[in-house]
This record gives C-alpha cells, sequence and structure tokens, in this order.
C-alpha cells in the first residue's frame, strides 16, 4: 500500500475535559487546544495551509468559528463527523493532506459541547444509523429501551466475550479500577480519584455486568496536534521533538457486525482489519508497541480490544489483565492517561487527545507517568456506526527536547494566557476588529 510522504507530529495541545455543564463554550476550549498546539511547535496559526475539525454535536462549519479566531487565512476547513472516531478522523484528514503532497502543515482540532446523561438519538425524526445492529440485539437478546444504545451494544459484546472465552465480570472492573489508577497522574482529566476494585463492582449497574465506574462519562472539552512534512520539520528546525506518524489506517465495519456474534456487534473486524494494516505498514508486530491509548468507552470494549487489536491471542484477554500485562510493569501500559472511563469522553476530542498523551510519552515528557523505554505507540479511536482508526507512533530520533514553553504541558494544564495567543495567531492578516467582534480579546 502506497503510504505517501512521511507525516510528522510537531504540535499537540488539549483542554481539560469537564463535566457538561454549559459554563464553557465550544469556542473557548477548542481555541485553548489549538493554541497549545501551535505553542507547542512554535508556529503561527499562518504556517497552517489545510485544517480538519472534527465535533459530532454541532452545527456545520462549527470549526471554522474556532479557527476563524487564530485569523481567517482562507485556508481549506474541512469539518468532519464520524461518531466517537471523529477526533481521529480529523488526524486521518489531515495527515492524508501532507503524505499527498497537498499541504506542507496542517491542524487537526477536535471538540465537543456535550449534555449530561446518556448519548441519545441528535435526530428522532430520521432513521437511526445504529437501526440494523439494534434490531439483531433485539432477536438475539433483547433491547432495553430504558438504557443507552451504547452500554447495551458494549455491554453485551463483554458478556460474548466471557461466554465464549471464560473471561469474568472481575476482568472488566480490573480494567476500570486500572483506569482510574492511571488518570489520578493526569492533569487533564475529569475525574482524578482512585477507586478499589470492590468500589468499582459495587457501583450502580448500567447494563448487565457494566456499572457506572466502568463507563465512560459525557464531558466537554478539546485537542489538537499540528502535523508536516518532512520538508517543513527540517526548514523549521522541528526534528528533536517530532513524533513520526509510521503508519494509520482507517476501517468500517465487516457484515460480521451483523452476525449473532455478541462481540462483533461494538465494530470488533473493523478494529481487526484496520489493526492488521496499520501493522503491515509500519512493519512491526503488536509485540513491539510499549504503550496503547485504546478506546476504553467501557470497560468491555477495552476487554474485547485486547484480542483484535492482536495484543493477545484470540480468547486470552482475561489472562492480559490478571498478568499484569495492561499496566506499569507489564509488557503494555494501556492508556496510561486514564483513558475515556475516567479522562472522559467529549466525543470530537477523544482521538486527538489521545494523540496529544502519546506525543508526549514519546517524548518522554510525562513525569509520574512516563512509560519507561517508549519505542512505538499505538492509538485506537473506534466510533459505532462504524469507523475506527489506528495509528502507530515514533519518536522522529533519539534526541531530547524540552517544551518551548515556559512550563511542561505534559503534567501541568494550565489556561492559556495573552501572550500564548500572541503567538499562535496569524502574523501576517488583520484580525484586531474580527477579535473584538468575536470575543477572543478577553483573554
Amino acid at each position: 500500500m502506497v503510504q505517501g510522504r512521511k507525516v510528522y507530529v510537531v504540535g499537540v495541545g488539549m483542554s481539560k475535559f469537564i463535566k457538561p455543564r454549559g459554563l464553557v463554550d465550544y469556542p473557548e476550549f477548542a481555541l485553548e487546544a489549538a493554541v497549545k498546539a501551535l505553542n507547542d511547535a512554535g508556529l503561527s496559526y499562518d504556517k497552517v495551509d489545510f485544517a480538519a475539525c472534527g465535533y459530532v454535536f454541532g452545527d456545520s462549519t462549527s470549526g471554522q468559528r474556532v479557527l476563524y479566531q487564530l485569523g481567517m487565512t482562507q485556508i481549506p476547513i474541512i469539518n468532519v463527523n464520524n461518531n466517537c472516531s471523529t477526533g481521529s478522523t480529523a488526524l486521518y484528514q489531515a495527515r492524508a493532506a501532507i503524505a499527498s503532497g497537498n499541504a506542507e502543515c496542517a491542524l487537526a482540532l477536535g471538540f465537543e459541547r456535550m449534555k449530561r446523561g446518556f448519548i441519545t438519538e441528535a435526530f428522532p425524526d430520521r432513521t437511526y444509523p445504529l437501526d440494523h445492529v439494534q434490531a439483531v440485539i433485539t432477536d438475539e437478546r433483547s433491547w432495553d429501551k430504558n438504557t443507552g444504545n451504547a452500554p447495551q451494544i458494549f455491554g453485551n459484546a463483554g458478556i460474548g466475550y466471557m461466554e465464549k472465552y471464560g473471561a469474568t465480570e472481575k476482568h472488566l472492573a480490573k480494567i476500570a479500577e486500572k483506569n482510574h489508577r492511571h488518570s489520578a497522574k493526569n492533569p487533564y482529566s475529569q475525574f482524578r480519584d482512585i477507586y478499589t476494585l470492590e468500589q468499582v463492582e459495587n457501583s450502580p449497574k448500567v447494563f448487565g455486568p457494566l456499572t457506572k465506574l466502568q463507563c465512560c462519562p459525557t464531558s466537554d472539552g478539546a485537542g489538537c496536534a499540528i502535523v508536516a512534512s518532512e520538508e517543513f520539520v527540517l526548514k523549521h528546525n522541528l526534528m528533536d521533538q517530532a513524533v513520526e506518524i509510521c503508519a494509520q489506517a482507517m476501517a468500517t465495519d465487516s457484515p460480521k457486525m451483523l452476525s449473532s456474534d455478541n462481540i462483533e456487534w461494538a465494530g470488533a473486524d473493523m478494529t481487526r482489519k484496520a489493526a492488521q494494516e496499520a501493522y503491515f505498514k509500519a512493519g512491526i508486530s503488536a509485540d513491539d508497541v510499549q504503550v496503547v491509548e485504546l478506546h476504553d468507552c467501557f470497560s468491555a470494549n477495552e476487554l474485547v480490544t485486547y484480542d483484535t487489536l492482536g495484543l493477545v491471542p484470540e480468547g486470552q484477554a482475561h489472562k492480559l489483565i490478571d498478568s499484569g500485562d495492561n499496566t506499569y510493569g507489564g509488557k503494555y501500559v494501556v492508556n496510561p492517561s486514564g483513558g475515556l472511563i475516567s479522562k472522559g469522553h467529549p466525543l470530537g476530542a477523544t482521538g486527538l487527545a489521545q494523540c496529544t498523551e502519546l506525543v508526549w510519552q514519546l517524548r518522554g515528557w510525562t513525569g509520574d507517568r512516563q512509560v519507561p523505554n517508549v519505542e512505538y505507540a499505538l492509538q485506537h479511536n473506534v466510533g459505532l456506526g462504524g469507523a475506527v482508526v489506528i495509528t502507530i507512533y515514533k519518536k522522529a530520533n533519539k534526541k531530547q527536547s524540552a517544551p518551548k514553553t515556559a512550563y511542561n504541558p505534559a503534567v501541568e494544564a494550565r489556561a492559556i494566557t495573552k501572550d500564548d495567543f500572541a503567538k499562535a495567531a496569524s502574523q501576517v492578516t488583520n484580525r484586531a476588529e474580527y477579535m473584538d467582534s468575536v470575543g477572543v480579546a478577553k483573554l
């Protein structure tokens, strides 16, 4: 498969993930993530010649509304919506623009402002995109109209895995306990409390074996990545901090999703396909990976995804958990950020927050949550309906780099300042009047 030109991540940034209380609107926290990514790269917005913006809940062209604050530079801005894999889909678009030669520096931005409670259909007056899998589940298991759609789909996948391979509810709880424990060291996490295994097990039931502490919360937040060509990286002296996207693959569902196998209802087969393609492109296997940011919207999805990513032979995910090979001191560290379960899950932002964490890990910036000796990092971001993006990263060289900001953003979540904004904003467009009109001047 043709990969095109090499593509590097040269800047990342994110806002702190917060409960969706409507106190902060998307132009503010999305701008924060974009400014932080540009500051991380030491670039201003006029260096960007393509942008892809991802969000699930919002009006069309919301990406323009965010980025116009940095300058109305007339670059192409594409808005994407691919359910929970939206952030990585934006990254996929930005990487493709560089790899194809259509851009030299591109920005991928993901953000979400959500409502509290279970995610429901945004447009109940038209066909629900998951009506086909809902019909299969209804026939095979039954459908609870009083429970959210996602907990039932992923919960049934976990039930199927337990029935087929012998995993237990305790394995699901162990995953959640691990991720809550990891998130305590992440300043961007929505929740930073540590829970015992018993507390996870005894929290209120949501669906089947899934308890509240095994389910991701709804969240507000944003993430951003700046990607660039090798020529651009060399020209701007960014190689020491650059992280190469050595492989990326996107896949959608196969007919297995409509089979009687519970595990497949959550899109397991598309993850298998994308993972195999990504490993092939990178010239590595799962054994070469040290750190994984995995889409653990529910503990059940982390369980079944160990298999589909090839981290274990089929049916042995629970053995990986029992051995401790999914946390510090084991073979892999899965979700050092705390994952979606504890860090939070603003749908459009999740994929770019995963990217941000892995870039920081590869740079060696993450302090007391640092995974030792990281050479390859794997990202898994999935959306029902469906789409999955698998991305494999490695450091561009062995040299260490220091943050260009006055602090280390990997271990400290600060708000942006007027000076941060001034450095990130376009240096070649006159924006003063526009800044006043949209309220940027309040920084």
